[in-house]
């Protein structure tokens, strides 16, 4: 069974620091690319930032700077750690795995931030 579990969202102040975490089972996590997206609210859900296999990282541009994506293949866990958040930054936020044709979804971790 194919579980993505994300944990570490939570209510943080403008340039406040997060740091998100996915783990999966269920699938040979090493062989995957692994995601982060984000949806705000009544806004389309966006990639943030995305992993290969080998390491190879990129982000969005609103986030380039202040947002970095990591994954332990040792713990099937990819990691979004994220400073000088701003209000922009509130949304769920969601991790994928990919290969090919074939997608998992976490269930979603609520970031919000406000003073």
């Amino acid at each position: 069974q194919v579980q993505l579990v994300e944990s570490g969202g939570g209510l943080v102040q403008p340039g406040g620091s997060l740091r998100l975490s996915c783990t999966a089972s269920g699938f040979t996590f090493n062989s995957y690319v692994m995601s982060w997206y984000r949806q705000a609210p009544e806004k389309e859900r966006e990639l943030v930032a995305g992993i290969s296999f080998d390491g190879t990282t990129r982000y969005a541009d609103s986030v380039k700077g202040r947002f970095t994506i990591s994954r332990d293949n040792t713990k099937n866990t990819v990691y979004l750690r994220m400073n000088n958040l701003n209000p922009e930054d509130t949304a769920v936020y969601y991790c994928k795995g990919g290969i090919g044709n074939i997608f998992y979804w976490g269930q979603g971790t609520q970031v919000t931030v406000s003073s």
